[in-house]
């Protein structure tokens, strides 16, 4: 059976751990800021008390903590892991941060994947479509596609997932907040309901259920969706290509924090 190591339990990380534990994976998880162990549509999750508990003898380790904390994690995870194992990123950071983990999976003789979510989690769990790059992409993809986990794996080294999903996010978060955007205008004049709908029309099948999901996860996940623009700027700039949309994408999530009190990204 194939072990899976699950470090971070937040709501992506419960998801994953539920989904891939019903599909039929021996499932272990760590966090030592969220209590998991209750049942999660059925599945309980393995939650372990130590890292080392939760990771060692596993085929794959999962890591989803979040930028901030995705080097430093992967510093202290791939220690445990034998060398038929694979290290797998699923954090949204820049790519020269996926390369630096990547360089530290080949100091500890473990390969790395460097994993991309390209949807919301709480929409799929654990069937959230996925990119994957680097020395450990083709195992990852044979360790996880039998558990309903779809991965498109690309060329190139760790960092070419992450920079796909950064110029992803450059449409995805730019679209969001110009919904947001219109709809208040909109909502100034009286006329949001008539905008809304008008938006979901040119959206498509499910138009109105992505609006929604546009403007509630723009507030929900201000902090992370800020980050992962500013991500997206650097790449951009570093491209030498115009910004000028994702930085009034980035100016509009800053004011979401504002908002919301929250403290402004470094």
């Amino acid at each position: 059976m194939t072990r899976i190591a699950i470090i971070g339990l937040g709501e992506a990380g419960r998801l994953y751990a539920a989904g891939l534990s019903r599909a039929g994976a021996e499932v272990r998880g760590y966090d030592p800021y969220h209590d998991a162990r209750a049942s999660v549509d059925g599945a309980v999750i393995d939650q372990r008390d130590g890292l080392g508990d939760a990771v060692t003898g596993a085929d794959v380790a999962l890591s989803l903590v979040g930028a901030a904390a995705a080097l430093d994690v992967a510093a202290e995870v791939l220690p445990h892991l034998g060398g038929d194992a694979v290290f797998a990123d699923l954090n949204t950071t820049s790519p020269d941060t996926k390369l630096e983990i990547a360089r530290l999976g080949d100091a500890a003789g473990v390969p790395m994947a460097d994993v991309a979510v390209l949807a919301p989690v709480l929409r799929d769990a654990h069937r959230t479509a996925l990119l994957a790059s680097g020395g450990g992409a083709d195992a990852f993809a044979v360790f996880m596609s039998p558990f309903g986990v779809p991965i498109t794996v690309v060329p190139g080294a760790a960092g070419e997932a992450a920079r796909m999903k950064l110029l992803r996010s450059v449409f995805m978060k730019g679209l969001a907040a110009l919904v947001i955007e219109s709809l208040g205008a909109a909502r100034a004049s009286g006329s949001e309901e008539w905008l809304r709908d008008r938006i979901a029309q040119e959206l498509g099948e499910g138009g109105a259920a992505l609006v929604d999901r546009l403007v509630t996860g723009s507030y929900e996940h201000a902090p992370r969706r800020a980050q992962e623009v500013r991500a997206s700027l650097a790449e951009l700039e570093a491209s030498d290509q115009p910004a000028d949309m994702t930085r009034a994408t980035l100016a509009w999530f800053e004011r979401i924090l504002a908002e919301r009190g929250s403290a402004r990204l470094d």
